[in-house]
């Protein structure tokens, strides 16, 4: 038996919280109801929690670094408040054709690129050929799928435009129901 734990990969805006243009302070970031309750019943099954975000926003200048890092405590604080504990938030800064390098780059992390889920499987011990990825966007299935982890749409942000382009991916109202589909599957 394998010591690496399966791993669930979660996009943040659309997916975990309320997509907006862009979450600048820890108070635009606004979880979507059940988001707690999902994640605790997918820690509860043994998955480890994992953001894995595209912040291009850093690129354009439009965030700093100590900025996004306040935003991503205040993300762990609202989850605390039920229970969850994140295993990891990985986020990359890149963009291909905005802002200054070295963040604007061509990058292994950008989704749909797979290197943030890469990164994680190697720093927390993630067994990829059981994991799980939940986003709202294609490029966060082809992500998933070029990592080779399964994956799911949901419908909130950008997933009911998304969904009309991937005729092979489960579609799931919300983050709830995507937990309970994953929690039956394993």
């Amino acid at each position: 038996m394998s010591s690496l734990r399966p791993a669930v990969f979660l996009d943040r805006d659309g997916t975990l919280n309320v997509e907006r243009d862009l979450v600048r302070t820890p108070q635009d970031l606004v979880l979507h109801v059940g988001t707690g309750e999902a994640l605790r019943a997918l820690q509860d099954q043994g998955f480890a929690l994992i953001v894995v975000t595209n912040q291009s926003a850093r690129a354009r200048g439009q965030l700093s670094e100590q900025e996004l890092n306040t935003i991503h405590a205040r993300l762990s604080e609202l989850l605390l408040e039920s229970g969850v504990t994140l295993d990891g938030i990985f986020h990359c800064p890149h963009h291909p054709t905005e802002g200054e390098p070295p963040l604007r780059a061509d990058c292994e992390c950008r989704k749909p690129a797979p290197g943030m889920f890469f990164e994680a499987a190697s720093q927390l011990g993630i067994d990829l050929k059981r994991s799980w990825m939940i986003g709202d966007d294609v490029r966060d299935i082809v992500a998933g799928d070029r990592a080779g982890v399964r994956s799911l749409l949901v419908q909130t942000g950008k997933g009911e435009r998304s969904s009309a382009q991937l005729t092979k991916t489960k579609l799931m109202p919300n983050l709830a129901a995507a937990a309970a589909h994953i929690i039956t599957e394993q």
